[in-house]
Formats: C-alpha cells, sequence, structure tokens
C-alpha cells in the first residue's frame, strides 16, 4: 500500500509586533497547549514582555521566535523560531528551536513546516547547531524534532524536579 503524503500547508512568518501579544495571549489561551508549558494560561503581560524580547533577538542576533501566520486568512497561528535558551540550567548557552500552534491549527503541518523555515534563518545567522527541549509526555512535539531530523541527545529534569524533559540536537 502506497503512503499519502499531505502537502505542507503555506505559512509567514514575521518579527512579532507589539500587537501579536494579544494574537498569541488569544491562541495559547487553552489547557491542552499549555499543559507543558506551566498548565494555566500565562497573562497578557508575559507575552508583551517575550514579543519585544523576540524583537530585540531579531535586531541583535538575525533571528527569534517569529509570529506564525496563516497566509490565507492572516490568522495569527501561534509562534515558532529559536531564541538563545532561557534558562540557567539544561542546556544553558545554546540556541533552541521552539513552536507553540493555537489549539485548532494542531495536526495540520504547521509545526513542521514552520520550524523548517525558522531553521533557515537560524542558518543564515551562521549558527551551527540548535537544541529543542520538549517535555518528554510531549509527543506532538517529539514527532515534530523527528521530522527536522533532531536526535535525542539527553535527558533533563527540570530544577523542580517535576518534570522529564529531551534535549534534541540538531547540527546545521
Amino acid at each position: 500500500m502506497k503512503s499519502v503524503h499531505t502537502p505542507l500547508p503555506a505559512i509567514e512568518l514575521r518579527v512579532p509586533t507589539e500587537e501579536d501579544a494579544v494574537h498569541w495571549h488569544r491562541a495559547f489561551h487553552h489547557p491542552d497547549v499549555m499543559e507543558f508549558h506551566g498548565g494555566a494560561p500565562a497573562e497578557l503581560s508575559e507575552y508583551e514582555e517575550l514579543t519585544a524580547r523576540q524583537r530585540r533577538h531579531h535586531a541583535e542576533l538575525g533571528f527569534c521566535l517569529f509570529t506564525l501566520v496563516d497566509p490565507e486568512d492572516g490568522a495569527v497561528i501561534g509562534f515558532t523560531g529559536a531564541q538563545p535558551w532561557p534558562h540557567d540550567w539544561g542546556p544553558a548557552g545554546e540556541i533552541e528551536i521552539g513552536w507553540r500552534l493555537g489549539r485548532a491549527y494542531w495536526g495540520k503541518g504547521y509545526a513542521t513546516t514552520a520550524a523548517q523555515a525558522a531553521l533557515e534563518s537560524v542558518r543564515a545567522a551562521g549558527v551551527r547547531h540548535v537544541v529543542a527541549m520538549v517535555a518528554a509526555a510531549n509527543e506532538r512535539s517529539i514527532a515534530v524534532t523527528q521530522r527536522l531530523g533532531m536526535r535525542r541527545a539527553e535527558t533533563v529534569i527540570t530544577p523542580n524536579g517535576k518534570r522529564k524533559a529531551y534535549c534534541h540536537r540538531l547540527d546545521l
């Protein structure tokens, strides 16, 4: 039996705007989306700080967590891209690629398509390898790392000792 490949969706990446804080807050305000990101929806102020930080990353580094847009209707789907790992544990000092999508967009190829595009911006900026930290129970994101060709390199226990995560690596 032949496998049928669904074409990957069209996407657009843009440097986050101030308004994208509201879009991200709305897109991620779902318990399924936040399951591996603290459980509860984040406050709007957290997304305001995050989008501002991403604009700085883009200006300084040439890459960031980009806003992911559906080019057909202009809807904000989520974000994908890369940033310096923001913690002093795990892969401190390394560049992490990541993605987060609104619940309505799961399972349609957006994360993989957008992450592939984001990797190009990281590669163009001269980054030679990236990591992806993924909660061990997050099977969907683990599948994205596999589609990107990443390899699981190590297991990390979060500092609070409550969650196991896998650090995946990819040489560019």
